[in-house]
Parts: structure tokens; C-alpha cells; sequence
């Protein structure tokens, strides 16, 4: 018998980048010169949204609900943890708390990046 452990992280990013992908192809193959590059600039934002990581995701994810609370405050906190639970009702402890490190550790490769 296969037995799950409850610590793991129970959390699914979902993409739909190639669904998009594949449209974007398909509407350039008939596009006219002035659709052209609106196109091409969605594939590049597209191909930008599907390199990017899941703990990124998840990081964007937790930020987005703590400030939807008006939470201002670490993404670490006790208190972030609390309002997280609060508006995910599903979540143990530990997925929150690993949701909370993606946003952290989201957070600070942003302030790295930017300076």
C-alpha cells in the first residue's frame, strides 16, 4: 500500500502557456502585417509566463491574498500564516508555511533582480 505523508505539498500550478502557444501559432500563420507584431509580442509574453518557476507562482499567489487581507507586513509571518489558513480553509500548517517561503524567497530574488 502507497501511503501518502501529510507534509508533503498538497498545491497545483496550473498553466494553460501551451494551449495559448499553439493559438498564437496558429493566428500568425494568417495574420496580416498590421496583426503581425501585436502577435508576436503576445508569444513573447506567453514564452515568458511558461519559463517562469512554480514556487515563483505559488510566491505570487500568497502575496496576491495577503494583500487582497491587507496584510503589509513579512509573508513569513505568524500572522501571514494565520490569514493564509483564514482564506484557504484546506491548507495544513505546512503548506502554508511552504507557500509562505515561495512568496518570501519570490520577494527577494525580485529585489536582487531590480537592483
Amino acid at each position: 500500500m502507497i501511503k501518502k505523508s501529510s507534509r508533503e505539498l498538497n498545491v497545483l500550478v496550473l498553466r494553460d502557456t501551451d494551449r495559448i502557444t499553439d493559438a498564437l501559432r496558429t493566428a500568425l500563420r494568417s495574420a496580416s502585417d498590421a496583426e503581425r507584431p501585436g502577435l508576436e509580442r503576445a508569444a513573447a509574453l506567453v514564452a515568458e509566463a511558461a519559463a517562469r518557476e512554480d514556487a515563483e507562482l505559488r510566491g505570487e499567489w500568497v502575496r496576491a491574498r495577503l494583500a487582497a487581507a491587507g496584510h503589509e507586513g513579512p509573508a513569513d509571518s505568524v500572522q501571514a500564516i494565520k490569514i493564509l489558513r483564514r482564506s484557504e480553509p484546506g491548507l495544513s500548517l505546512y503548506t502554508a508555511v511552504r507557500l509562505a517561503k515561495d512568496a518570501v524567497q519570490g520577494s527577494a530574488r525580485s529585489a536582487t533582480e531590480t537592483q
